[in-house]
Formats: C-alpha cells, structure tokens, sequence
C-alpha cells in the first residue's frame, strides 16, 4: 500500500509539472501572438519597438534571473551577519581589510593580477615574434597553445606531480622540478610549502595555459600589420629591435592591452589551480578561493559576500578600461 501510494504521489507531481509547463508555453504563444496582432495595426516605430522586446526579452529575463538578480543579493547580503538575517554595516568589509590572514589574501591576488598577466603576454609575445619569422610556424604554435585545451583542474595535477617531494631519500624523486634541483646540485624540498615561492609555482600553471591565448591573439595581430610600414622601416636602416620596439608594438597596442586586461581578469578569479594544488593552504590564497572558503565552507554568508564584491569591483576598472579603449580605436577609424 506505501509503495501504491508513493507512485500515486510520484504520478500526480509529474501531472502537475506537465500542467505547469503546458500553461506556460500556452500563455508565452498566447503573448506572442497577441503581439504580432498588435504590430499589424500599428505605425512603423511601433513594430520596431516590439520586435526588440519580442526577441531581446526572454534574453533580458534570463540575465537578469542568472546575473543581475544574485549581484543585487550578493552585495544585500555582504552588509548581513553570517546567517543574511541581521544588518552589520560595514563590518564585513573592516573583516576583509584588517585580519592578518585575509590581507595576505589580497596581497597574494595583487601578485597574480601583477606576475600572471605580465608573463602571459610577454611570452606569447615573444613566441609570436619568433614564429613569425619561421617558414612553418604551425607546428610550435600548436605545441605552445595546447595547453588552452586543458582545464585548470587537469593542469592542476599535472603541475602537482611536477612539484612533487618525495621525502625518504632512499626514494626515487618522481617530481621532475626536484629531480632537477638533484642534477644541480640542490636538496629539493617540498616545494608547495615555502612561502612565497609556492604562490609562483602555482603562477606558472597559469602562464603556462594562457601563454598560447596570447601567442595566438598577438600573432594574429601582427600578422595584420601592413608589410609597407615593415619594408619602410627597414629602407630607414632600423635595426630588428627598434622595428619591434617603434614599430610593431605602437602597432598592435590595443591588441596587447586587450591580453593584458583578458588575463588579468582570469588571474583575479582563479580558484580551479589552487583549490586543487594547496587547498588555499600555505598562504597561497587568493580572494576566489577564500570566498568559497567563507560561503560554502564556513557558511559565512556575509563575509563570503563582501569578498565576492571586492571581487568584482577588482574587475570593474578592468571591464570599463577596455570599453573605452575599444570606443577609442573605433573613433579613430
């Protein structure tokens, strides 16, 4: 009889869903067609204005429910106490900017925004120079940018197995960073553990996958160049680092801000490569990773929150630099 009664609940939920869904559609058709009824008897602006709200308002509604609606809930619930039920002021905010553990937080995301970016591109750069001059370059760049096709999960246990310490010296060393400190003549130690030094190991997981995003965008680029400007150049007698240096970098600048801005975001949220190398452990965590500490850890609504909007307004200046850099060039054209 339990079981019975069980399938009967099942089957009269599963009805009830079907209903629901079947109203829906009906009252969506139902809408639209009441809309293109309008738009026949009306002027031309008339029409123009609900063809946009036909076709843009199921888009709007969904960013609103996926992005708009949790950023307003966010920033509600980083002036809450850690269960969002009592105002706290700004209290959450002093949390993140005065506890000891938490600025070494910050200090250590101002490292990524700063190294990360900055290596990426230099070393797509410099690939994108060097294979540009190669017959057939397709080859190295695909070595370079393979990488990309790998998540920071994968790259994450690949890059922990380079590190790897094996602490019996009886042992053989399977981690291939400490077997070359051996070669050297360096004891290896357990390299994830010393502060600072684990913080840009983890770093060059990163440039290690975003190095091929800049070759392939800057090689791109200045592929683009004119040959005339490059052929003019040299006429003048310009050695190759003063048509690298006054030629092509004016050249592809705005592309090489738009690497920078791209990666940096991507250094200011990353969690995937240290959650799976530290754990955040060994003062190597960064604002993303302690955020998911604060929410979902310690069920800090209000100080997971605040990181997650001090988060957001480090990719705020980001996102509007690169705007206004794009309304530029396009202005200049």
């Amino acid at each position: 009889m339990i079981e019975i009664a069980a399938r009967q609940s099942q089957l009269e939920q599963a009805v009830s869903k079907l209903t629901g869904l079947t109203l829906t559609i009906l009252i969506f058709a139902a809408l639209v067609a009441i809309a293109f009824t309008l738009a026949e008897r009306t002027g031309e602006r008339v029409q123009r204005f609900l063809k946009y709200v036909i076709f843009l308002a199921p888009a709007l509604l969904f960013l609103f429910i996926g992005l708009v609606a949790p950023a307003f809930r966010t920033l509600y619930l980083s002036f809450r106490d850690a269960r969002g039920e009592e105002s706290v002021g700004l209290e959450n905010y002093h949390w993140a900017f005065t506890q000891p553990e938490i600025l070494d937080v910050l200090r250590n995301t101002g490292v990524w925004m700063i190294v990360a970016p900055i290596a990426s591109t230099g070393f797509g750069l410099l690939i994108a120079v060097l294979t540009d001059r190669m017959r057939r370059p397709g080859l190295v760049k695909s070595l370079i940018f393979m990488p990309m096709a790998i998540s920071f999960v994968g790259a994450g246990i690949i890059w922990k197995f380079v590190y790897q310490f094996e602490p019996n010296e009886r042992a053989p060393e399977i981690g291939l960073l400490s077997q070359i400190a051996e070669w050297l003549g360096f004891v290896p130690t357990n390299w994830l553990l010393v502060n600072p030094l684990n913080t840009f190991l983890l770093i060059v997981v990163f440039v290690w996958i975003q190095t091929g995003f800049a070759m392939v965008v800057l090689s791109a680029a200045i592929k683009a160049i004119p040959d005339e400007i490059l052929e003019a150049s040299m006429l003048d007698g310009a050695s190759g680092w003063k048509r690298f240096s006054r030629v092509t970098v004016p050249m592809i600048r705005g592309t090489i801000i738009v690497v920078l801005s791209t990666i940096t975001i991507g250094a200011l949220k990353v969690f995937d490569i240290i959650r799976t190398m530290t754990g955040g452990n060994f003062k190597t965590s960064v604002i993303a990773n302690e955020m998911y500490n604060q929410s979902f850890r310690a069920l800090n609504y209000g100080t997971g929150s605040a990181l997650a909007i001090i988060l957001f307004l480090g990719v705020l200046p980001l996102v509007a630099y690169n705007v206004v850099n794009l309304r530029r060039e396009r202005s200049e054209r």
